[in-house]
């Protein structure tokens, strides 16, 4: 399991040299030099304002991460970390790991902020290939190696350290869910605390600095909208299995970066209270007949974010209806069931999934957060 990324052994593209024709040892390297290094006859004053312009970046597990430049190209793991960048300004990451769950639509939500994913590659084909992280030369990859080595079959630290010393190095943290056995023994960090760590990458914590002031203004718009303890209804997160989901994998609200709008909004977990296991765990599925047992007053279903409001309506709900054992759920027949949101959330579709989901639970009309205050701040107009 990576703790750290070990340095380089060998001089590659992304180191840079000394005027002695040294390489420099100080950590991990990325970006562009602008030439300095491509010449063994740099000089030492070439050599010292390069060395002037690196800074380093800590993150568990990787540790601390030198740059020797801003990274102008990038990869990430998911959906997260490409909305981070997205409201720091950046160019879309080339690759995430499922494109399909890198849900664009929602920035339709904020004018002036739109992101084409027409060229961004999936990272996951049926298995992840070193070859394909070679072809996107990123100069950083905003993953956690721990997810390549645990999460499916096919890496090892071997491979990692292959990336690192001929491509770029990894940076980043799963932070979406915090139910992976092989993530217990380092840290996670919420939504806000990974997003400072890649401003602190890309050198654009002005822009992190002003997301977080809109945040703290969004959260207080939030407070007077969410009923006691005792008026919040008690939600089931489920993943439903296709567009007649006679199965689902079940969800419990965790710390995670996925269900920071639920938690935001202070719902009950019908789920947490009952021996059913979280699917991160488990990898179980649960059938009608469980949900029922647990009826719980809201459904809210992942897996249908492609789909609008109205075909969701058409699809899914119309199934649950029309379904002997599901059309029984109190959720159904109040006509309580609901698109749950994506599970990869940064700092704009978290605003878009928590006002969205504000009014599915509490009939909240108005709008939570100022969308012109983020387009300014993705535009670097503020």
């Amino acid at each position: 399991m990576v703790h750290a990324v070990p340095r380089t052994e060998a001089p590659t593209r992304r180191d840079y040299i000394t005027a002695g024709g040294a390489v420099v040892a100080g950590g991990l390297l990325a970006g562009c030099s602008t030439g300095i290094g491509s010449d063994p006859q740099s000089t030492s004053t070439e050599a010292t304002a390069t060395q002037e312009r690196s800074y380093s970046v800590e993150m568990a597990p990787v540790g601390e991460v030198e740059f020797d430049g801003v990274p102008e190209t990038w990869v990430a793991n998911n959906g997260s970390w490409a909305d981070m960048g997205v409201a720091l300004g950046l160019e879309p990451p080339k690759g995430v790991w499922l494109t399909s769950r890198y849900h664009t639509q929602y920035y339709d939500e904020v004018p002036g902020v739109s992101v084409d994913k027409s060229e961004m590659v999936s990272l996951y084909q049926d298995g992840v290939s070193k070859e394909l992280f070679f072809e996107l030369d990123g100069d950083v990859h905003v993953i956690d190696p721990n997810f390549l080595m645990n999460r499916f079959k096919g890496w090892d630290q071997s491979d990692v350290d292959e990336i690192v010393e001929n491509v770029g190095p990894f940076f980043g943290n799963c932070i979406y869910a915090q139910h992976f056995p092989w993530h217990e023994d380092y840290r996670y960090y919420n939504l806000y605390e990974g997003f400072e760590k890649l401003a602190q990458v890309f050198q654009r914590t002005d822009r992190y600095e002003a997301f977080e002031a809109l945040h703290d203004d969004f959260r207080s718009n939030l407070a007077p909208v969410v009923p006691g303890q005792t008026d919040r209804p008690a939600v089931a997160v489920l993943w439903g299995v296709g567009d007649e989901p006679e199965e689902s994998y079940p969800y419990i609200v965790g710390e995670g970066t996925g269900f920071k709008h639920l938690r935001d909004l202070g719902v009950r977990d019908a789920l947490a209270e009952t021996n059913i296991q979280d699917f991160h765990g488990s990898r179980a599925a649960i059938d009608l007949e469980t949900v029922l047992d647990v009826d719980p007053e809201v459904l809210m279903l992942r897996g249908y974010e492609a789909m609008t409001r109205e075909e969701f309506q058409d699809t899914v709900v119309d199934f649950l209806r029309n379904h002997e054992t599901a059309s029984a759920l109190t959720a159904v027949e109040n006509g309580d069931v609901y698109r749950a949101g994506g599970l990869y959330q940064g700092p704009i579709t978290n605003l878009v999934l928590t006002e969205r989901t504000a009014g599915q639970l509490y009939d909240v009309d108005e709008e939570l957060f100022d969308r012109q205050r983020v387009a300014d701040i993705v535009n670097g107009e503020f």
